[in-house]
């Protein structure tokens, strides 16, 4: 039998859900354009909105670490 744990993730800073998200994504991103020059990763929303306090920027710069990137918080638009 599996445990409820085996479903469950733990992703970085206080909001597993800010960070497990925008990293897969980075992860996909990668993994069809990985030989790109940079990247620049625009988050909305919420992401924008908490990403520096939830860790999604750091969730985010570990995966691209390889890759030169900017992130940009964009709290203005509508999503």
């Amino acid at each position: 039998m599996k445990s409820i744990k085996s479903i469950y993730k733990i992703g970085l800073g206080p909001s597993s859900s800010h960070t497990m998200g925008p990293s897969f994504a980075a992860e996909r991103f990668l993994e069809m354009y990985g030989d790109s020059d940079y990247i620049k990763v625009i988050l909305y929303g919420s992401l924008a909105k908490t990403g520096e306090g939830h860790g999604t920027d750091r969730a985010v710069s570990g995966i691209l670490a390889d890759v030169s990137h900017d992130i940009i918080f964009d709290c203005e638009s509508e999503t």
